[in-house]
This record gives structure tokens, C-alpha cells and sequence, in this order.
């Protein structure tokens, strides 16, 4: 009662005492750093004592909360997706070795640790370390690198005390407020030009380890799980410790309100490969999962096609020399070379080789299908013989009712997380209000309807469609033969179809156009559409990375034939 100074949040005079001993706001929660005064009569009698002290704010802040860095929170995110990928399977050394050393030296290329801070300059938003001091001079003093292994608990959060506060202060003197200390300052302008972390970075991260240790998982694998909610990403942060505040500013950075896209996480992965002067990554050799004819394999089985297919799917890869190490290996900040995307390429490869084979045209692909059908009903010798047109009805029924599922949970998604979120502290204790009132109001309506439990999430599996040979109904096309589209020369098996055409006669310039040809559907058949349209669900990219593949492919297979029409063409001209 006798503390009568207003709020500096509301400006209210309603205050009450925490357990501490400190005056609070009951209006807004504001937690002030006064306390009330002592009367202690136990040593000296009919004599008062009053101390009106602040509390230490290098450890704890006012609302429980600890001081801690936006590096730490990405750092945490690191560490919960490193334990998700090592659950699906992944090598162990990936999180304490590999990751755990790229993160470390993303954090000292980006001057954020293990390195020192010139004295006498400002204090920057991606600073952590002690001025003019090494970080690890002294090993009794609380650091921020004590959190830079990724198998440290959660619960051991230290931070520089001394540069903790100094910090603290240039945060108070901002109108912009967040939980964590730096996450005012994170945003800053002047922070662009650097590769700030973002959270599809922490992907780009993740999956530059998978390529280090050449696992079993492609990108495209990756983003699915993701998306599937095995791997944390959406909503990671409600993991966080409980002294890890999460507000104003800090909800900017952690809070993801997208899917992860493919070209975004796979650049930033180059940039970061290149920012971080990694060596040249462990060769890809033919028997790596992520070789092409491994990959051709992997997606002719799960897009039902027949298994003669990846002897020409090998035949093209050995003709244009996309299996060589050292096209596949990646060698980061080599300009010359082209960055491959292992799963797209292993897909182009499989829509040439149907090309070549049933040139996807809209016309010539039914009239072999009639010629095996015709065959199928007359002789059952051999096996059957593949039909396009059955394969297509087949593929296509499955492929629409995966396709409704995936788009129908995706429209229930809920992007709210069950942890409420507030940007500034007038609005906390409205939205806590807010969340406890639609909390008791589902949980009312769920007892008047009829609680639904919710969907349990699907065991992740590498294959989308499955189709099994042990099936009568003819679904599964993995050991139909060929010899309809085939013909034997000179010993060697070659198409019966002697044409082809090509998607385009000339390349754009990748680096300015973003693609190598531009892709409208209304320009190709629909058969090539639609196998277009079953990788790209497959793969969850957009055609156009498939159909660039494609060009690349075709480009590289009909080189000497389009150097001998452009050089055509350019007499013509003259």
C-alpha cells in the first residue's frame, strides 16, 4: 500500500508481491525490480531496518526467464533436428562430429564465438565474446561456449556475465522488444550483408552433414519429413527451455508460418559450404545411395515403372558422364561446376529415357500401348508385355487420391502452436487470457460433440506409393517386359522409335533467368505433363526443376546433333 508509483508498462498503481519479495503489476504482470521494505526486529530491538535493492540480472531476468543469445536458440534447433534425423536412422557421428563442427565454425567465421572483439568497438548484435579477452582464457568463467556442444542438456544455459549485462543495457535503450538479449539487435540493417542464420538454414545445415557422411537421404526426403512433423521445424521452438522467453522480436526468427522450399534450403546449403571453406566433400562413387543409377533405381520402383528401365536409365549416365565422381562430388566455391541436386537429376534421367523409348507425344505411347495389349490377350509367354495406357490409368488413380490427402492435411494444418505467443508485453496477459478461454471452450465442445483424436503421424517410410508384384489385379508393372518397344541392331537393343523431340533447342542462362528452359503446359503433350507431375508429387518441387533437368540431360545426350544445326542455321542466316 505504501508503494505508490504507476506502472512504466501500463501506468497503473496496482501493485502486488512475488515470492521474491518484489512488487509486481497486477494489471499487466510487469514485474518491477524493487522490493518492499524489511522490518527485521530479531537482533536489534525497537530499531527498523530498510533495504531497497535490484536484483542481479546477469543469470535471471525479472520474469524467471534466463539471458540468453539468438544463436542459442538456433543452436537448440540444431540439436532437436540432429536427434530426429538419428532416430530415422542416421550415422550417431552426425550430431556430435559433423554437425557440431559446422555449427562451430559457422559461429566463429560469423564472429559470434571462438574469437575475440576489438576493444573500444560497439557493441554488435552477433557478438558474444569478451572484449579483448579469448573466450576460453579462463575456464571458470561462465561462458557462452559452455553451450557449444550439441549434446549439452538443455538446462545448463550459462552466458558471458559481464557481456551479458553490457548488452542488456543497449537493449533497454531500444523501443523494440524481445526475450532474447541480441534479438533486437539480430535484425539490425546492417547484419544483411552477412549469411545471417535463418530457420530453413538450419535445414541447409542438416542436410550439408547428410552429404558429408553421404547417407541414405536425399533433400527432397528431408523436406518431406519435415513436413510430415518426424523432423522439428514448424513450431521447434516450443521446445525451448522454460527460462528461454520467447517474444516480441525473437518470434521474427524462430517462428516459421511456411513450408521449407527446395531451391531455398539447397542455395543456402551451397553458401554456407562456401562461407565456411569446407574442403571437398567425401566422393560419390557408384556405390553411394545419392549415384544416379542408385537414385533411377529407388524412383523406377516407386513410380511403377518396369525394372528393364534401369539398364537405359545406365546407359545415359555412362553417355553423358553424370556418374563421374567428379561431377557429383561437390566441391564448395568451384564456380565451373554445376550444382548438382541429386534426386531432380536422377528424375530427368528417367523422363528421357521414356522419351526415348515412347517419345511422349500424345500419339506414338497409345499406339504401343494398343500393339501390347493386342499381344498381352494372345500370348502370355515371356511375361506381359508393358502398356503405357494402363500404366498411365493405374498410376494416375493412386497418384489423385495421395495427391487429395496430402492437400486436404495441409489445409488442416494447424500453424498455431499449442505454447502462446505474445510481441509485446501489453499484449501478454491478453493473449494468455485469450488462449485459456478458447482452451476451456474446445475442451467443452469436445465433451458435447464427441472428442476426435487427432490422426497419429504416418511412420516415416523413403517410398509414397508402394505396389506390390504379389497382387493379382495387374497393379504392379516392376517385371513387365520391354521387347514392344525394342528392337535388336548390331547386337545391342535399341528403341523402335527413331525420333525425338526436344523440349528446347537452346539453354537460358541459369544464373540470370533461375532456370535453364521455361516451362508452360499448354506448350508440351500431356503425357509428358503428366510424368512431369508424378516426380515433381514424388519430389515435392515444381515441374519446372525437373523439366530444367531435362533440357540439361537432353542437351548433353544431342550435343553434336544441335552443334551441327546451330552451325546450319547460322549459314542459312548469312
Amino acid at each position: 500500500r505504501d508503494f505508490n508509483e504507476r506502472c512504466a508498462q501500463c501506468s497503473e498503481v496496482n501493485w502486488g508481491l512475488t515470492d521474491g519479495g518484489r512488487f509486481y503489476c497486477r494489471s499487466c504482470h510487469n514485474v518491477t525490480e524493487r522490493t518492499r521494505e524489511v522490518v527485521n526486529t530479531d537482533f536489534i530491538t525497537n530499531s527498523r531496518v530498510q533495504t531497497i535493492s535490484k536484483g542481479s540480472r546477469n543469470q535471471e531476468k525479472n520474469d524467471g526467464g534466463c539471458e540468453w543469445y539468438v544463436c542459442e536458440g538456433f543452436q537448440l534447433v540444431l540439436k532437436k533436428q540432429a536427434e530426429a534425423l538419428e532416430a530415422l536412422g542416421v550415422c550417431p557421428q552426425m550430431k556430435d562430429e559433423i554437425l557440431c563442427n559446422f555449427w562451430r565454425c559457422y559461429l566463429q567465421k560469423s564472429k559470434q564465438a571462438y574469437c575475440k572483439r576489438p576493444a573500444g568497438e560497439t557493441i554488435k548484435a552477433l557478438s558474444v565474446c569478451e572484449s579483448s579477452t579469448d573466450v576460453d582464457s579462463d575456464p571458470d568463467r561462465p561462458s557462452l561456449l559452455h553451450l557449444l556442444s550439441l549434446s549439452e542438456s538443455e538446462g545448463d544455459l550459462q552466458t558471458d556475465c559481464s557481456f551479458a549485462s553490457s548488452v542488456s543495457k543497449v537493449s533497454e535503450s531500444t523501443s523494440v522488444y524481445s526475450g532474447s538479449v541480441d534479438g533486437s539487435l539480430y535484425l539490425m540493417k546492417n547484419q544483411k550483408e552477412k549469411l545471417r542464420m535463418t530457420m530453413p538454414m538450419t535445414l541447409s545445415f542438416c542436410y550439408m552433414a547428410l552429404l558429408w557422411l553421404r547417407e541414405p537421404i536425399t533433400l527432397s526426403e528431408l523436406l518431406r519429413f519435415v513436413v510430415e512433423g518426424h523432423i522439428p521445424y514448424l513450431n521447434v521452438f516450443q521446445h525451448f527451455p522454460e527460462k528461454m522467453k520467447l517474444c516480441g522480436l525473437d518470434l521474427r526468427i524462430f517462428c516459421v508460418e511456411s513450408w521449407p522450399v527446395y531451391e531455398e534450403v539447397f542455395n543456402k546449403m551451397h553458401e554456407l559450404a562456401a562461407f565456411l571453406d569446407l574442403p571437398r566433400f567425401p566422393d560419390i562413387t557408384d556405390s553411394c545411395f545419392l549415384h544416379p543409377d542408385m537414385l533411377c533405381m529407388k524412383y523406377l520402383m516407386e513410380a511403377n515403372l518396369p525394372d528393364e528401365l534401369h539398364n537405359w536409365t545406365c546407359r545415359v549416365v555412362r553417355k553423358i558422364g553424370i556418374g563421374e565422381v567428379d561431377f557429383l562430388t561437390l566441391m564448395p566455391g568451384n564456380k565451373s561446376t554445376r550444382k548438382v541436386k541429386y534426386d531432380v537429376l536422377a528424375a530427368g534421367i528417367i523422363v528421357v529415357v521414356l522419351k526415348l523409348l515412347f517419345l511422349l507425344d500424345d500419339h506414338y505411347e497409345w499406339l504401343l500401348s494398343e500393339f501390347a495389349e493386342e499381344r498381352n490377350k494372345n500370348s502370355t509367354e515371356g511375361g506381359p508385355y508393358f502398356e503405357f495406357k494402363k500404366w498411365y490409368e493405374v498410376v494416375k488413380q493412386s497418384l489423385d487420391v495421395e495427391q487429395k490427402k496430402l492437400d486436404e492435411e495441409r489445409a488442416k494444418y494447424l500453424w498455431r502452436c499449442e505454447k502462446p505467443l505474445f510481441y509485446s508485453v501489453k499484449n501478454k496477459s491478453k493473449v494468455l487470457k485469450r488462449r485459456q478461454m478458447v482452451v476451456n471452450l474446445q475442451s467443452q465442445f469436445g465433451k458435447l460433440s464427441g472428442s476426435v483424436r487427432r490422426a497419429e503421424k504416418p511412420n516415416p517410410s523413403s517410398f509414397q506409393l508402394s505396389w506390390s508384384e504379389e497382387n493379382t489385379d495387374g497393379s504392379c508393372f516392376h517385371g513387365h517386359s520391354l521387347k514392344g518397344v525394342l528392337q535388336e541392331k548390331c547386337g545391342l537393343l535399341t528403341a523402335m522409335n527413331p525420333d525425338y523431340w526436344l523440349c528446347t533447342v537452346k539453354l537460358c542462362n541459369e544464373r540470370l533467368c533461375g532456370h535453364l528452359a521455361h516451362y508452360r503446359e499448354v506448350e508440351f503433350p500431356q503425357s509428358y505433363h503428366f510424368v512431369l507431375g508424378l516426380f515433381s508429387f514424388l519430389l515435392r518441387i515444381q515441374p519446372s526443376y525437373i523439366h530444367d533437368e531435362v533440357c540439361m540431360i537432353e542437351h548433353k545426350l544431342f550435343n553434336k546433333k544441335l552443334c551441327k544445326k546451330l552451325k546450319y542455321n547460322t549459314v542459312l542466316r548469312k
